[in-house]
């Protein structure tokens, strides 16, 4: 099999613009193992196999399997990388609140934005003749600030060598989950904020015009009436803390039984106004912060997971980091709004 003759060397984590994976996905790449025993895996598995190292299951081997040689310790920081991604993607909800993901080679990112007036967004029939209407697309005046987030790896490999790697991954999945939270927390303060840019999401309070109502009481009136904000765009996402979810779940006319049903079997709230309710810690409480997905928000992403390979190939785990460099910007403004109770 190809995948057997593959050098196995440090340098393949440095080729710009590309992945560990990438790079032995060129060498070896999946679509030949159509129709194979192998068909289903992709180059970095196919590896592990070639070594005999198994990372899953009651009968995984232990974190010194992958030291065994130098060609199989090069595997060793994609192993680390995607149990912390998928540490990341367990609890993700980015996906949920952002309209697209840009991935950028670079530490400094200008977004475009477009703020249309409100004939601009009117359908109006062109005579013939007549100056077709404009949308002005414009790059934004300040840079989307990019965040480099992670957590130090602070262990021995004497401590590790005999663990197995199924338990050391649930370690590894921790980390990503600390490192998604810290995403969220840029996420939320850019949909609240602003990116740097002057767009601050509009503030709505609880008994005050537009609302009514008294502050400190939400009702159903004040969500309907908060939902009316929104057009043209679609409220369809809502972000909370948990003490303000539990009001929200009090209320009469989201105890509806096929609305409990749903949330009882799938965990999955959506309100009887079609948003999809998502609780995280990273908003304030008595803050509702309701957002058109589809237009809201961009995330930025400089790079991969990053490891320092150099150290874990070398065995020095003592204080090796795991890293992800990202930010976040608005793309519409009006497309985000929040709610004060």
């Amino acid at each position: 099999m190809a995948f057997e003759n593959i050098r196995l060397e440090k340098g393949m984590y440095r080729e710009s613009g590309k992945s560990f994976t990438q790079v032995l996905e060129a060498l070896d790449p999946t679509e030949s193992y159509k129709g194979t025993a192998f068909e289903g895996t992709d180059a970095f598995q196919r590896q592990l196999k070639r070594f005999g190292i198994r990372v899953k299951g009651a009968g995984s081997d232990a974190v010194e399997k992958f030291f065994s040689t130098f060609e199989s310790a090069v595997l060793f920081p994609e192993f680390i990388a995607r149990a912390v991604r998928q540490g990341m993607d367990e609890a993700n909800i980015l996906p949920s609140i952002s309209a697209t993901v840009t991935n950028i080679d670079a530490m400094d990112y200008r977004s475009i934005y477009s703020v249309p007036e409100d004939a601009d967004k009117a359908l109006a029939d062109v005579a013939e003749g007549a100056i077709i209407p404009a949308t002005a697309v414009k790059t934004k005046e300040n840079l989307i600030s990019l965040h480099k987030r992670g957590r130090m790896l602070v262990a021995s490999y004497e401590a590790l060598r005999f663990q197995k790697l199924d338990l050391f991954s649930v370690m590894l999945r921790q980390i990503g989950a600390h490192i998604h939270k810290m995403q969220l927390d840029d996420a939320v303060n850019v949909l609240v904020n602003g990116d740097g840019n002057d767009n601050a999401a509009v503030t709505y309070a609880v008994g005050s015009a537009p609302l009514s109502g008294v502050a400190g009481n939400l009702t159903y009136n004040q969500l309907v009436e908060f939902w009316a904000q929104f057009a043209p765009y679609e409220m369809n996402t809502m972000l909370v803390n948990s003490a303000t979810m539990v009001k929200l779940l009090m209320l009469a006319e989201l105890q509806n039984p096929l609305t409990g049903l749903n949330f009882q079997g799938t965990g999955k709230f959506a309100t009887p106004l079609g948003a999809e309710l998502l609780r995280t810690s990273a908003v304030a409480d008595d803050t509702i912060i309701a957002l058109d997905r589809r237009y809201a928000l961009e995330m930025v992403q400089a790079g991969e997971i990053s490891v320092e390979y150099d150290k874990l190939i070398d065995r020095q785990l003592e204080r090796a980091a795991i890293t992800s460099i990202s930010g976040f910007g608005k793309v519409c403004d009006d497309a985000a709004k929040i709610l004060v109770i």
